[in-house]
């Protein structure tokens, strides 16, 4: 590591710490600041809601394609130079997008930030264990965390506050001074690693499927509003090929001796569970985080700065939520009661949000969003707890790069589905009242979501 030899040992290990953080922390940032502003940027480069879903589309590709292939870039270039690197891939995104002044232009501005942001979340949480011992390992992990909720709870209101005092560019410009402090520190402070033996090809083959495959999956997620009524068969046909091709890779991946993707060492009952507790979750917080700025903006005429403050007092609730439950965590010995809870608080909270009349002003709203914020802290993090506790210390990485693959796969879906039920309500209503007849709809499915979900959570006896 090239550190200050005046720093303790305890300083440097709080210092990668930090790092580990921010780095995670900034690919969150920059994605809740694009979702909250989409709309302006929507407008800033001319582009129909159609062709702009493909970008949304776009960063996931390249996420999912790095985070792929984030084993072999680590082992061939080692943790320093990989995560230097792909935060500079990542910076060249984010300017590129906020110079972008067409649609296509934005479109490769994205997927160049996505392909560099894929390493960033995965590859500090497997360094968290790779850089740390048993003992320091619980410090790491909790300013990892409050890296993550720290950058989502800045983000609605730095973006807000953004578009309100400057330009949509902004919204892109405002990462960058993070993502060069992470850059900086992630040459000074991680250590070199042995290069990778010269038998570990990059393997294309199997990465073209795979890209392949995500795209026509990401191409119909994005655009299942427009099509699911119009041309349903069409929109079939194109989701049966991604997924015969996605089905094709993994099933290669399964017979492959040196597999990307070690999906043997993945089938453990307790791993399988927390990753389908992982895809709800997602599922559920992002169909939460996008219809509540349209129910905000849109349908109750609430100001931007506004709402977006109201986003940052959610993700706030949810960043106290992690101090209190991080000292209790240990009297807890059992994480079934508290995550059952969480989904019924979040029921609760989306038919709240469902009962709003148009006459609610932004006070009205807390009660819901103390909920939605409560509901961040009682879940994921006793299933993050839970899910990778039996994996091998070899799996563990395969395993996470598993969830984060999902992880996108959930957004992406959750969007898609956000925005047909949307599209639905508002073909044949008064424009304001469909918007928020829509909203209700769309929070009474996220309720019930969170019912089963706790039903399943309850019966189930792998996480506990």
């Amino acid at each position: 590591m090239r550190q200050s030899r005046w720093l303790t040992h305890r300083q440097r290990q709080t210092l990668l710490m930090i790092l580990l953080g921010l780095a995670t922390g900034v690919e969150f940032l920059e994605n809740i600041m694009f979702v909250f502003a989409s709309t302006h940027i929507v407008g800033g480069i001319h582009a129909d809601e159609r062709s702009f879903a493909l970008v949304q589309a776009a960063y996931a590709v390249g996420s999912m394609l790095m985070i792929l292939k984030q084993n072999w870039f680590a082992r061939r270039f080692g943790y320093r130079r990989y995560l230097t690197a792909a935060l500079l891939v990542f910076i060249a995104g984010t300017i590129g997008a906020g110079s972008s002044t067409s649609l296509a232009q934005m479109l490769v501005a994205r997927f160049v930030q996505g392909f560099g942001g894929g390493a960033l979340f995965t590859s500090c949480r497997i360094l968290v264990n790779v850089l740390f011992g048993a003992a320091d390992r619980p410090r790491a992990i909790k300013i990892f965390m409050l890296g993550i909720f720290g950058a989502s709870a800045l983000a609605p209101a730095f973006a807000a506050e953004l578009v309100e005092r400057g330009v949509w560019r902004d919204v892109f410009f405002g990462v960058l001074p993070f993502a060069i402090v992470a850059a900086i520190g992630a040459w000074r402070l991680l250590p070199d690693a042995e290069a990778a033996s010269d038998t570990d090809r990059l393997a294309l083959g199997p990465l073209l499927l795979f890209g392949a495959a995500i795209v026509t999956l990401q191409s119909v997620l994005a655009t299942a509003r427009f099509d699911v009524f119009s041309h349903p068969l069409r929109l079939a046909i194109a989701a049966g090929i991604a997924l015969l091709l996605l089905g094709t890779f993994l099933w290669r991946q399964w017979h492959h001796a040196a597999p990307m993707l070690r999906l043997r060492g993945l089938r453990d009952p307790v791993y399988l569970t927390g990753l389908a507790m992982y895809f709800v979750y997602y599922l559920i917080s992002n169909l939460s985080g996008y219809v509540f700025p349209v129910l905000a903006e849109q349908a109750l005429h609430v100001p931007l700065a506004t709402t977006g403050w109201l986003n940052t007092f959610a993700a706030t609730v949810s960043l106290i939520g992690i101090l209190i439950y991080l000292r209790l965590a240990r009297r807890l010995p059992r994480k079934k009661p508290v995550m059952v809870a969480g989904l019924l608080v979040m029921a609760a909270s989306s038919w709240y949000f469902s009962r709003l009349s148009p006459e609610a002003g932004p006070s009205a709203m807390l009660w819901g969003l103390l909920g939605k914020g409560l509901f961040g802290v009682m879940v994921i993090i006793p299933i993050a707890g839970l899910t990778f506790r039996s994996l091998s210390a070899e799996d563990f990485g395969h395993g996470y790069r598993s969830k984060n693959l999902l992880r996108q796969v959930a957004s992406s879906f959750a969007s898609g589905l956000g925005a047909v039920l949307l599209q639905n309500r508002q073909l044949a209503v008064m424009e304001q009242q469909a918007r928020l007849v829509a909203c209700g709809d769309l929070y009474r499915l996220v309720a019930a979501l969170s019912l089963v979900a706790a039903v399943f959570m309850l019966v189930q006896r792998r996480l506990d």
